[in-house]
C-alpha cells in the first residue's frame, strides 16, 4: 500500500514537473510590447493643432535571432534578410499638440515574437496643421514617404524582447522639427504653410526615467497658485535636452529620459528665472522637481 501511494505521489510530481517546463517553453517564444506615443513639446502659441493618422506599425526583427514560428503577420525583408513584423495595423487620429505632460496615446500593446529589433517604421496619412485664429486656418502637408515606406525610426541599443516579459517604448514625435514653417509664421505676408519632415526619438521605459513637478508663486505669505506656460528646459552638459511647458494647473512632465544628472531651468516672462543643477534622474522611476518663482522687480 505505502509502495503504491509512493509511486502514485511521484507520478504527480512528475506530470506537474515536466506540465510546467512545457508551459514555460511555449511562454518564451513571446514577449508582450507597448508602444505609446507621445510629443517632444513645442510651446508655440500660434498652433492649435498638429494632426496626423497613424495606420500602420512594424518593426524590423533580426534575421539571426528567428525561431521560424511567428504567430504575427510578417512584412517585407529587408536588404540584410531581417524581417518586418506587422505590430498594427488600424487607423489612429492623433493631434500631437494634445500629448504632453506625460498624456500618452497606446499604439501598439500586443504579444510579439521574442528576439531582437532594431528598427521600426511608422506610417502616416493624414498630416495636418491647424493654426490658432479665428478662421482656424488649415494647412494640409503631403507625406513625403510616410504613406509609402514608413517613418523610419531606430532603437539604439536594439530592443530585446523576452520571451513572457514586457517591454515599454516610447515614441516621441517632435512637432517643432516635424512641421517645419515655410516663412515668418508671424508674418502673414512672408509665411506660406509648412513643410512635414518626420522626426520620431524612441525611448525605452524600463532603462530611462520621468521628470516632473509642479511650477508654482505666491500670492501671499501661506498660499501660492500653480503658473500656466512656464518654459521649462532639461540640459545635459551644456546642451538643450527638451523643453516643454506647465499646464494650467502649473504641473509639467518629461518622459523618457536616459538615466544620468540634468540641469533644469524655470522661465516665465515678469519671473525671475529658477533653476536646479545635478537632478538625478533613474531609470524607471519618476523624479520630482518643484520651483517657486518669485515676481520681477
Amino acid at each position: 500500500m505505502k509502495v503504491k501511494n509512493l509511486y502514485a505521489i511521484l507520478g504527480v510530481f512528475l506530470f506537474l514537473l515536466f506540465g510546467c517546463n512545457n508551459d514555460n517553453s511555449a511562454e518564451q517564444g513571446t514577449g508582450k510590447l507597448t508602444i505609446r506615443l507621445t510629443d517632444e513639446p513645442f510651446p508655440h502659441d500660434l498652433i492649435a493643432e498638429a494632426n496626423v493618422t497613424i495606420f500602420k506599425v512594424e518593426a524590423r526583427k533580426k534575421m539571426e535571432e528567428d525561431s521560424g514560428d511567428m504567430d504575427m503577420t510578417e512584412g517585407s525583408e529587408s536588404e540584410d534578410g531581417s524581417s518586418f513584423v506587422v505590430l498594427m495595423e488600424e487607423e489612429i487620429d492623433v493631434n500631437l499638440l494634445s500629448l504632453t505632460n506625460g498624456v500618452t496615446e497606446t499604439l501598439v500593446d500586443a504579444a510579439i515574437p521574442a528576439g531582437t529589433y532594431d528598427l521600426f517604421r511608422v506610417y502616416v496619412k493624414g498630416v495636418n496643421v491647424v493654426l490658432n485664429d479665428e478662421a482656424a486656418t488649415t494647412y494640409d502637408l503631403t507625406v513625403p514617404s510616410g504613406e509609402q515606406t514608413g517613418i523610419k525610426v531606430f532603437v539604439t541599443p536594439a530592443l530585446v524582447v523576452t520571451g513572457g516579459l514586457s517591454a515599454d517604448l516610447l515614441f516621441d514625435f517632435d512637432v517643432s522639427r516635424s512641421f517645419v514653417p515655410r516663412g515668418n509664421l508671424r508674418n502673414d505676408a512672408n509665411f506660406n504653410g509648412f513643410n512635414f519632415k518626420p522626426v520620431i526619438k524612441v525611448s525605452n521605459l524600463t532603462t530611462s526615467g520621468t521628470l516632473y513637478g509642479e511650477i508654482t508663486t505666491a500670492t501671499d505669505a501661506e498660499n501660492t497658485v500653480g503658473l500656466e506656460n512656464v518654459e521649462v528646459t532639461v540640459f545635459q552638459n551644456g546642451e538643450i535636452v527638451t523643453t516643454t511647458v506647465t499646464d494650467a494647473a502649473g504641473g509639467y512632465m518629461v518622459m523618457g529620459l536616459p538615466a544620468g544628472s540634468y540641469d533644469v531651468t524655470a522661465i516665465l516672462e515678469g519671473y525671475d528665472a529658477a533653476g536646479a543643477e545635478g537632478v538625478t534622474v533613474t531609470a524607471g522611476n519618476k523624479t520630482l522637481q518643484d520651483f517657486e518663482l518669485v515676481v520681477s522687480q
